[in-house]
């Protein structure tokens, strides 16, 4: 049976941790925490789990460390998680079983798989996995939030992230597959906390803003003032909540919806800062 090295990047997490740990115990024969200087009990917490914990700063771009622990990671596969996200015991068997017998996707058949034909087996070095969003006392099942693929599970050494970017996914080498069964995402437990999120995230996403502004001309920067006021607040919205049917999840549909589309003029205020 190949092994598997549960690995996470952690910042005050210590109300998310211990249950997140709860749900690996069965598939993690290793756990591989950087800690990004926590000031709460994340870290004791962490090492009652048995994971080998590195403390370092805490950068902006927090896949900084999550790469770290990637790296650091010794056993066959990865399964990086962040603190907030639950294996479910359905999900847990399914990743044993693949990585014990990899397959490949039906092209087109959104996450269907096949068996490798003989001698191929070693090819698939990643899977996604879909993604079961929490918000606002339910799970999205509209606007794009679910399946939320997430590309999480990969060979040692074949996965690496490009850290540029809070949204960013692992890139892999060779082919990669689709599991069935959802990783649960618990990210807010209230209103407050996805808006203090969602100003931090949109924090980094100015500084791209401010960087994409000084490589225009004038004519440019003129341009991305009605684009990111208007023009992409105004399309991400109508794409969420009527493209994606983001109104069959009601409230909670229209606020991801409002406030995914609020981001743009946002960030881009801030930018101006």
């Amino acid at each position: 049976m190949p092994q598997v090295s549960v690995v996470l990047a952690t910042f005050n997490e210590e109300k998310n941790l211990a249950k997140c740990l709860d749900t690996v115990q069965d598939l993690a024969d290793e756990i591989v925490i950087v800690d990004g200087t926590s000031s709460d009990k994340t870290v004791e917490i962490a090492k009652k789990y048995g994971a080998r914990v590195i403390v370092r700063e805490n950068p902006k771009i927090f896949h900084i460390n999550k790469q770290i622990a990637i790296d650091a990671a010794t056993k066959d596969w990865i399964l990086q998680l962040d603190a907030d996200e639950h294996l479910t015991p359905q999900l847990t068997a399914e990743i044993k079983s693949e990585i014990r017998n990899p397959r490949l996707p039906k092209p087109g058949t959104g996450g269907q798989a096949k068996s490798l034909p003989a001698g191929r087996q070693g090819e698939i070095n990643g899977y996604w996995l879909p993604r079961k969003n929490f918000f606002l006392g339910r799970f999205l099942k509209k606007g794009g939030q679910y399946p939320d693929y997430t590309l999480r599970l990969y060979r040692k050494g074949m996965g690496k992230l490009p850290q540029k970017d809070v949204h960013e996914q692992a890139e892999v080498k060779g082919e990669v597959g689709y599991l069935k069964n959802p990783l649960l995402h618990y990210p807010y437990k209230d209103f407050s906390e996805y808006f203090l999120k969602w100003k931090r995230y949109n924090s980094i996403f100015a500084d791209q803003i401010k960087a994409e502004r000084s490589s225009k001309s004038i004519f440019g920067k003129i341009f991305m003032f009605p684009k990111y006021l208007v023009g992409l607040p105004v399309f991400w919205f109508l794409k969420i909540y009527l493209r994606h049917l983001g109104f069959v999840d009601l409230l909670p549909g229209f606020v991801f919806a409002f406030f995914s589309g609020l981001r743009f003029p946002f960030s881009y205020l801030m930018s101006l800062k």
